[in-house]
């Protein structure tokens, strides 16, 4: 089977996390996409995450119905922090009868030269990207990291650019601040989620 991969902390996961998921399991040549919920970004803060059982468990709520998608909770069993170079080693040992390749979005295909073995990543392994809307402070944020534009790896041969996937801007850390302040989120969030986060009384 062909793998797509799209990694996050998913924190909480929301519509926009579904939307580009089930486009790519349904508009690309991939079977399945595994979401694989991120115990630690290394560039990321780790105190504002929810406990990593909780997020897998929202993550299977949301897409139970769906048998393209799968939540995974492999790197929960990697060390920490986590690398997705280290995290496709391991599958590939696991899954030998797999392929597996990566989703990600346009803003870290710009800061791609940072990763751990980003050239083996590149050379090895199949990308498939998607557009992003980004904030201007995500921008000047990425303007301060980017020393390689993205535009040198786009054109790659293992690089797939699906510029007809649905352009999302929504933030799970918009979500967030929304719950803490009493605001409605309920077409940000797929039912079986918002019922998880309401019963649990997170974010509040």
């Amino acid at each position: 089977m062909k793998i797509g991969l799209y990694f996050g902390t998913f924190n909480p996961i929301h519509v926009g996390h579904l939307v580009i998921a089930n486009y790519m399991a349904e508009n690309t040549d991939l079977d399945q996409v595994w979401l694989v919920v991120s115990p630690q970004n290394p560039l990321k803060e780790k105190s504002t995450l929810l406990a990593d059982y909780h997020r897998l468990a929202i993550v299977q709520e949301a897409i139970e119905d769906n048998p393209k998608l799968k939540a995974s909770d492999i790197e929960f069993h990697l060390s920490k922090p986590s690398y997705t170079a280290t995290t496709l080693a391991y599958l590939k040992e696991k899954h030998p009868s797999h392929t597996f390749s990566l989703i990600m979005g346009e803003d870290n295909l710009r800061t791609l030269h940072k990763w751990y073995n980003h050239e083996f990543l590149l050379n090895n392994y199949t990308f498939y990207i998607y557009p992003r809307v980004l904030t201007i402070q995500e921008e000047q944020e990425l303007s301060i990291v980017e020393n390689v534009s993205s535009n040198s790896f786009s054109g790659h041969k293992n690089m797939i650019i699906c510029n007809d996937a649905p352009l999302m801007k929504i933030s799970a850390s918009f979500i967030r601040q929304s719950i803490k302040e009493g605001k409605d989120v309920r077409y940000l969030l797929t039912e079986p989620v918002l019922k998880y986060i309401d019963q649990m009384n997170f974010y509040r």
